[in-house]
Formats: C-alpha cells, structure tokens, sequence
C-alpha cells in the first residue's frame, strides 16, 4: 500500500521521496513508476531521504504495526526537526498512536495517525483518509490527502477525526464494521450453496443482482465477481479450490476489544472475529465432522428474496453497532468525533462503501447521538426486513447451517426492544453468591435478597 499510496500522491502532482529499508525494492519501484517517474525521487539511505525533502518535511510511514513503527520512528526523528510532521498511514492500535503523539507533543517533529482505507487498490487511485491528529497538523497535510482520497460527487473522501488516536480509532471501527459485512455475506453465501443448492454461477448472478438494489456496496460487487470466477489450472469455480481459513491482521479484534472495555458490544464484529478464528481450526472441524457428522444442510424453509432482506437487516444493525460504538468512544476520550462526516468519508474508496451510508449520514446529522436504527429511514427498513431475519437465521439454525454474525445481530435487536430483559435474575444469582446487592424497581438503593443457605 505505501507503494500505491506514493504513485497516487506523485500522480496527483506532488513531487515525492521515497525509501524502502531494502534497496532493491526502491529502485524497482522506480524504475516501474513510468510517466510517474520525474515526480519521484528514490533515496537508498534515510539521511539522503530526509535531505531530499524541502523543509518543514511531511514523512509518512506505512510500516507493520506495532513495534516497527516505534523503531522506525526512532531512527527519522534525529533528522527531522521540530517543524517537521510524520504520520503513520498504517493500520495502528489507537493506543499506540496516543502514545506517540504525546511524546511528540514534548519536543521532536509533530506527529499524526492517520487511517487509509481501500487496500493497494484503493491507495493507488483514491482511498478513504481518517485523520488523526491537531488542526496544524492536519492543515499542512489537507491539500495532499484531500486530492489523493477518492471522491463521492465531487466531495473528497478525507476529514480530521479529533486528535491523538482518533483517525486509527475510526479505522479500527471502520475493519470492525468490514469483518461483518464480510462474515454475514459468507453466511448467507453458506445458505445459498449449502442449504438452496445454488452452485457459484448462480449465486454470482443472485449478487449481481442484489448490487442493483438497497445492498449496492463494494463488498457485493466483489463478491459477485469471486462467486464468478473460475480456477484457471482446473476450469472448476475458483471458490472451489480456495482453502476456507480466513486471515486477520487484528483490527477486527481491537475493535471487539475496545467495545467491551467501553461496554458498548458490537456483537456482529465479536461473531466475525470468532468466526474466523474458527475457521483456522480445521483439523478440529475435521474431528468434528468425523465423531458427530456435518449437518445434511437440507433446504431451508427461505427464499434469495428472504436472504436479501435478512442480509440488509443485518448489515443495518451492523452500521448501527459501529457508530454507536464510536459515539461512545468519542464521550469517553474527549473526542468530538464528526459522526455524520465518518458516514460520508466512508461512501468512496474504502471496503465497506455503500449506497446506505448515504442516508446514515444524513441520519446522524439530523438526531445526533441517537441509535441508527431508530430513525428514518433504517427503523422502517428493520420493520420491513427483521422478519426474514429471524426467518433465515431459525432456519439455517435447523438445518446445521451456521450463521454466527446474522443470529448476533437478531440477538442483539430483540434484547434492545425488550423493555425487561433477565438480568434481574443474574443480579439474583450474584447477591446469593457475592452479597454484590441489586436494585429495585420499587424504591432506591443498594439492597439484598433474604438467602438462607443450606
């Protein structure tokens, strides 16, 4: 992505300096950057690539998260002066990027986190841009982030989050949101071939199809594309011979981290992560399959027009989830995240794109600060979709087919239209066994049940 991301700022007419630890790689790149090649300069040390760059220097840094980041922080901020601005455009636990930019803030060249959407892709020819960071900073670096994020209608596809760790927050949301989309399509994929019988030609053509309709996303579009494709040794459909263990690169795990420590569960990315995390195991999915047998999958009782709706229910809660859980994060760390600028950001470049997110920006602006769900035009839409919902999810579930995010979003809808739930009974069971005390509903404080104890 770094890669792209340079050809993408030279193409847009800013001359750039590039350095890449392993020499080799620098000179390929260049010598491959063709027409693109007089706007770039490629430095094979990092003095000479500091010195390429006009002071006060803008340095990016797409590295692996984590330590890498902090040693190649270590090494440029000796050449870099106090006018200088560095910014980490990798993915980045938000943690990291408040630390480091609290050290920056006692001396040393100023620093930003900044999350890119859209993959290698996406990078080269116009990427969702979420930055984090202060307003001095994000003024200097505006005029080349804003003409190399993509844009919708004109508007570019790029804004200041808050300070500090708030860009790489929104992205980590943004990966949580993208880990179920993904999972819930997979599900409902799964209940397509398994369960209908459609083979991929046929469920390639039903994803088409749905990308013409209120699921018009990047995620549908691509995924019609690998439903169609077939394996060019076997002449066999290319899912066929793809191993189903799905990577993660852990954004979709912080995300799920940092909504329990906020206690805002967004229980669509827990499903997914887990999901995953399942699918490495396949020798104990083997086991399994061997001691207790895997599921006839017989059809079941659901129509492509049901999967459709319970698709776009899920996917609407699953937004649901991820704003709600940045609204609490914005409350919590002092940020003013810009809730109704995130949803426009999101609706060019980045993977979870959507003709939705539309409307959820409109929505966010009009109630601030409430649920997606309860306003227009989502909570007609649950009206009209939850029913296939839950018809989808109970059928998968008695046919073996499962359907992890999609029942979690269903599970997650019913307990927030409940007006009492059952957790008067856990507040019970905690008094008996840990004197925790529970409230009433009939008058004020602390009280304990009358326990006797055998």
């Amino acid at each position: 992505m770094g890669a792209a991301l340079a050809l993408n700022i030279a193409e847009k007419g800013f001359p750039i300096a590039v350095f890449n630890r392993s020499p080799g790689r620098t000179r390929t790149f260049f010598a491959e950057a063709g027409d693109l090649a007089p706007r770039v300069v490629p430095c094979e040390t990092l003095e000479a690539f500091v010195a390429a760059i006009a002071a006060p220097r803008i340095v990016i840094v797409m590295v692996t998260a984590g330590t890498p980041v902090d040693d190649q922080i270590a090494v440029l901020r000796p050449l870099l002066g106090p006018d200088d601005l560095l910014i980490d455009c990798g993915n980045a636990d938000f943690h990291d990027t408040e630390r480091r930019s609290a050290a920056a803030a006692s001396g040393g060249p100023a620093f930003m986190g900044v999350g890119v959407s859209g993959g290698e892709e996406g990078a080269r020819h116009g990427p969702s841009i979420m930055a984090g960071g202060t307003e001095a900073a994000w003024a200097k670096v505006a005029p080349v982030f804003t003409a190399i994020a993509a844009k919708y209608e004109g508007e570019p596809c790029a804004a200041q989050m808050g300070p500090g760790g708030a860009g790489h927050f929104v992205k980590t949301v943004h990966n949580g949101i993208e880990y179920a989309d993904m999972e819930m399509i997979a599900e409902v994929y799964g209940v397509m071939r398994q369960g209908l019988g459609l083979d991929p030609a046929a469920i390639a053509a039903v994803f088409e199809r749905w990308n013409r309709g209120p699921l018009a996303s990047y995620l549908i579009e691509i995924s019609a594309i690998v439903a169609a494709t077939l394996d060019p040794e076997t002449g066999r459909p290319l899912l066929d011979v793809i191993v189903d263990s799905a990577g993660q690169k852990g954004t979709g795990r912080w995300t799920v981290i940092e909504a329990q420590m906020l206690g805002a569960p967004v229980t669509a990315v827990e499903a997914a992560v887990a999901a995953r995390n399942l699918s490495a195991r396949r020798e104990e999915r083997r086991l399994g399959a061997e001691i207790f047998g895997t599921p006839a999958g017989n059809p079941p009782d659901v129509t492509v027009e049901a999967l459709e709706n319970a698709l776009l229910a899920g996917k609407i809660l699953c937004y649901a989830q991820g704003f709600g859980l940045l609204s609490t994060a914005a409350r919590e760390f002092g940020w003013t995240l810009p809730l109704p600028t995130i949803a426009r950001i999101w609706r060019a470049g980045c993977i979870i794109r959507s003709t939705l997110l539309g409307d959820m920006a409109q929505a966010l602006a009009a109630t601030p600060g409430a649920d997606l769900t309860h306003v227009a035009p989502f909570t007609d839409i649950l009206r009209r979709t939850e029913g296939d919902l839950r018809r989808v999810v109970a059928a998968a579930a008695l046919a073996g087919l499962p359907v992890p995010a999609l029942a979690a979003a269903l599970a997650h809808f019913d307990t927030m239209r409940r007006v009492r739930g059952t957790a008067d009974l856990i507040q019970g069971q905690r008094d008996f066994f840990g004197a925790h005390g529970f409230e009433r509903v009939d008058h004020p404080g602390a009280h304990h049940g009358p326990w006797t104890r055998s």
